[in-house]
């Protein structure tokens, strides 16, 4: 469970324990070598050959041996299991102390200045240098005024919300106090494979004469696929252990019950083709900022991009539909004003991540002028006049409160946003499907598509804990 406490203003929750509840186990299946003499064991990975999209093994991994490889489904003959299992590097969720801690007189001032901004546009500051006064004109635009007074309005909910759940966290032991030592700097898997670039030359690959592609799912058994299949089908993992694929000679961890489209935005039409709506779609979109332009970290969208998602095409009746927003105004106005209502959306409800240190402090401060300890999302229901009514005698869904907080210790990786998985459930009738949008990595029970939707399946942001038979 990734809810480790659940109050009325919110939930906190545990990111590292979602991820490492699942079955991070892949199961190698291999014959004894032909040589008697020679011990039987896997042969490492780095060893292979491997062809741009590998092929899967028993479970997903590639298995060799001197003589020939069977799988588990093949008549005849000994195999041997060996079992890996991976659990996700503990040290990516280590944040002990804040991004940003700013000294006393720096924070007064900042509270003082907001108290005095929200009164006009326009406030003149003296300030001291080398003993002289100068006077100096700040001129705020209206998207910083709106950010200014969002933030007075949200600021004792995110408060008053946070504190509770944060001394609940300390109590139980989740979070703990303070510790005055070093921590030991992290060194962070360099990103080898640009997923978005795979995708951009996955365009240039001849087309498959097929109209519609079924999807792709991967079985038990030995079997193989082509960079066409990869990009041109939902590939679904159905199987209760995890498989491995190699791409581009970098390798991911698919989790069981899993299924994926990698692809970017020009080419969605499989996930269309799959024969599935789904009952929540959560969003996070590549929205555009200075910080994005500047770092060159990943492309963006334009809102008219993003009003081009087909979400009516995806969502079924009633469909929960969750944006990921930024703390621009700019892109909550556009959420609300502009793109829910194009997609028939209607607005239920406004929640905030607010993220934390391991022992309970914002991980910026929260009357910060640039950066908050917060975001948003907007939830909203897809509104279809020929569909039943949400609650009726087969569904019991509760109604999605308003204001409610999700605080989490932040993964140090960047976009690795918290699991929405549980705190969802009881808003969503039983067994209905997921999709996550511009996902960077996979959930058991979901689709996931994105142009680095495996980012964070790569195998070097886990550990490898066991190997045995």
């Amino acid at each position: 469970m990734s809810v480790v406490h659940q109050m009325s203003p919110g939930w906190l929750l545990d990111h590292l324990s979602f991820i490492n509840k699942i079955n991070y186990q892949l199961h190698q299946h291999r014959e004894p070598s032909c040589n008697k003499n020679e011990p039987t064991s896997s042969v490492p990975f780095d060893s292979l050959q491997m062809d741009s999209v590998s092929s899967f093994g028993a479970s997903g991994t590639i298995i060799a041996s001197d003589c020939t490889t069977k799988s588990e489904n093949d008549d005849g003959g000994n195999h041997e299991v060996f079992t890996q299992k991976y659990v996700f590097r503990s040290e990516l969720f280590d944040v002990t102390k804040p991004y940003i801690t700013p000294a006393v007189h720096k924070e007064c001032r900042q509270s003082n200045e907001k108290e005095d901004l929200m009164n006009g546009v326009k406030k003149e500051i003296s300030v001291s240098i080398f003993g002289k006064k100068h006077k100096r004109c700040i001129v705020f635009n209206q998207g910083e005024l709106d950010a200014m007074e969002y933030h007075t309005k949200i600021r004792e909910l995110i408060l008053d919300g946070s504190l509770q759940l944060i001394q609940e966290g300390l109590k139980s032991g989740f979070l703990f106090e303070k510790r005055d030592k070093c921590s030991e700097p992290i060194t962070l898997p360099l990103d080898t494979c640009n997923l978005s670039e795979l995708c951009e030359m996955a365009k240039h690959l001849p087309s498959l004469n097929v109209m519609e592609l079924q999807t792709l799912q991967l079985m038990e058994d030995d079997m193989s696929i082509t960079e066409q299949d990869l990009f041109s089908r939902v590939v679904e993992n159905n199987s209760r252990f995890t498989k491995m694929i190699t791409l581009m000679g970098q390798k991911y961890l698919l989790p069981p019950k899993s299924s994926f489209l990698l692809s970017d935005i020009s080419c969605m039409q499989p996930l269309l083709n799959c024969g599935k709506t789904f009952d929540v779609i959560v969003i996070d979109p590549p929205w555009q900022n200075k910080s994005v332009k500047r770092s060159n970290r990943y492309s963006y969208l334009s809102p008219l991009q993003i009003k081009q998602i087909p979400i009516p095409e995806l969502a079924a009746p009633n469909c929960l539909v969750v944006t990921w927003v930024t703390n621009r105004q700019k892109h909550l106005h556009f959420v609300k004003e502009e793109l829910y209502p194009s997609w028939a959306v209607e607005i239920v409800a406004e929640w905030h991540w607010v993220k934390i240190t391991s022992s309970g402090e914002f991980v910026f401060p929260l009357d910060s002028p640039h950066k908050k300890p917060y975001e948003g999302l907007i939830l909203g229901r897809v509104q279809d006049k020929t569909a039943l009514p949400l609650r009726n005698a087969d569904v019991d869904v509760l109604p999605v409160p308003d204001h409610r907080l999700i605080v989490s210790v932040p993964c140090i990786l960047h976009s690795h946003k918290p699991p929405l998985a549980e705190v969802l459930k009881d808003y969503i009738k039983p067994d209905g499907e997921c999709l996550e949008l511009f996902a960077r990595n996979l959930q058991p029970g979901w689709t996931s598509w994105g142009n680095e939707v495996l980012k964070f399946q790569h195998v070097d942001y886990f550990l490898a804990l066991e190997s045995g038979r």
